[in-house]
């Protein structure tokens, strides 16, 4: 729990007077008008929904969802990089998860439509995929973001580079595959 708190620490440090603003009324039916009015900051907001079971160490759906809605889609990334850190001895190393990290930028702002037949190909069931599906509805990037999240739960300190970029070009995602690849060689010359 002291990671998942830390990682809201600097979340709320992060947070505008207007993010505040906006997140409060979007808790409003979830914590009570009373509540919402009594908060000062975001870690207040947060606690609220730690109480409430709305959000939890193991459930960062909702808090993603609400960043995503007051446009603070660049606060999602210290999501990630908490729940990354789960256990080290289930991760890749270090190196292969900065690779996986810039195969998932890349990946996230070129795949498009095919994004259910790429989590096929890793292979994804069709279960975890229409899941993402009914939380991601209208959230392209999103929905591409969480089939690798996906896919690196299931394969923890297995998970390789490679393999999201045979996946790309098992579905005919040539193009996104050598942007992948030339994006890794950049990232790995001085």
């Amino acid at each position: 729990m002291e990671r998942f708190k830390f990682t809201l620490l600097e979340i709320s440090n992060k947070l505008s007077s207007d993010n505040l603003v906006s997140l409060k009324f979007l808790c409003a039916d979830k914590i009570g008008k009373k509540k919402t009015e009594e908060v000062e900051n975001g870690l207040q907001l947060f606690d609220y929904l730690i109480q409430r079971e709305i959000i939890g160490r193991d459930n960062t759906e909702h808090l993603r969802e609400l960043l995503d809605k007051i446009g603070r889609q660049d606060l999602l990334g210290l999501i990630d990089t908490y729940e990354g850190q789960a256990d080290p001895a289930e991760l890749p190393d270090k190196a292969e998860l900065e690779k996986i990290n810039i195969a998932t930028n890349v990946i996230v702002d070129n795949l498009g439509k095919k994004w259910k037949e790429f989590g096929r190909k890793l292979p994804l069931s069709d279960a975890k995929l229409d899941g993402i599906e009914e939380k991601h509805p209208r959230n392209l990037e999103e929905k591409v973001r969480e089939v690798i999240k996906e896919w690196k739960k299931m394969r923890k300190g297995q998970a390789k580079v490679d393999e999201l970029i045979k996946a790309l070009r098992a579905c005919s995602q040539n193009f996104t595959a050598d942007v992948v690849e030339k994006a890794l060689q950049k990232a790995s010359t001085p």
